[in-house]
């Protein structure tokens, strides 16, 4: 038994010592370094500088670069990407500027001085429904003689160019950047041209009174109507300007209006008449074989 306890006694001895080799080298250990502070990640970010209202061009004075805690989705690092773009809702100062808050889809692909204008289209008008939007076409238009005897607004048939390079912005459900929106079927109906102002008036009223006809035209290929080579086309209603001998601009041309006969090519056109003069409702002639009554574009003979 005693030696049995010399040798417990020598165990503890030994683990004693080892335990203070132990802690002598852990007292000439550094003391750890304090834990790093998280690095608070920022980012670049368009901000604007005052409020932008809807409906107005953004400057480049309204915008500036401020890093974020954030990166909002659709926010720019860039402000010139923004500088001419139309908010379409009011954006507050000092907030990110997103591409959410902006006009965008096929009024920014209209250039100023055009309009997006929608036309009929079937498989007979539209290059057998193979245009695609993106393409330039030529529109032609057909008018079929109205009435009898010469005696309505369009005396003969005719087929003419009406205008030429005009770009298609959509065609059917397909939009420019988004090809792949056709009717499988070849169901289409609509086409959307964008076409300048001043022309709207024509395209419309060649559309109601006859056929439209889109040719499919190379893109490399620069020849145009020459405007000057026509006599400008008079208006339904005279202009304060252009009676003048002012220049108008194209909206106020295209307020004035044009007439089918003008646009037929067979008339001088129509003005208004003004509200204090009442014309006549028929016009009577005599001839040998009894009474011709003319209303309007009608003519009717009525036995004597």
């Amino acid at each position: 038994m005693p030696k049995l306890t010399r040798i417990i006694a020598g165990a503890l001895i030994v683990l004693a010592l080892l335990l203070g080799v132990f802690a002598w080298m852990l007292s000439r250990r550094p003391p750890p370094a304090p834990p790093a502070s998280v690095v608070q990640t920022s980012f670049p970010v368009v901000v604007a500088t005052r409020l932008l209202p809807a409906g107005k061009p953004v400057t480049a004075d309204a915008l500036r670069v401020q890093s974020l805690p954030i990166n909002p989705s659709g926010a720019f690092t860039d402000p010139s990407l923004l500088a001419g773009r139309i908010p379409a809702s009011d954006i507050g100062a000092d907030s990110p500027v997103l591409e959410s808050q902006l006009s965008s889809g096929m009024a920014e692909q209209i250039t100023p001085g055009e309009r997006a204008l929608a036309v009929r289209v079937d498989d007979g008008n539209a290059v057998g429904n193979r245009l695609r939007p993106g393409n330039l076409v030529d529109v032609f238009f057909t008018l079929k003689r109205d009435g009898t005897n010469g005696g309505g607004e369009i005396d003969t048939t005719q087929a003419r160019l009406l205008i030429s390079k005009v770009r298609v912005l959509a065609f059917g459900n397909a939009t420019t950047g988004n090809d792949n929106g056709n009717d499988p079927n070849g169901m289409v109906r609509t086409a959307v041209l964008a076409i300048p102002v001043s022309d709207v008036d024509r395209v419309t009223l060649a559309e109601t009174s006859g056929r439209l006809i889109f040719a499919l035209r190379n893109p490399r290929d620069d020849e145009t109507v020459d405007p000057s080579a026509f006599p400008p086309l008079p208006e339904v209603i005279k202009t304060a300007a252009l009676a003048k001998g002012a220049s108008a601009s194209d909206s106020t041309r295209a307020a004035a209006g044009i007439a089918l006969d003008a646009l037929s090519g067979v008339g001088g056109g129509r003005s208004i008449v003004p509200a204090h003069f009442t014309a006549p409702v028929a016009r009577v002639q005599h001839t040998g074989g009894g009474i011709e009554v003319i209303r309007g574009g009608r003519t009717e003979t009525v036995a004597q």
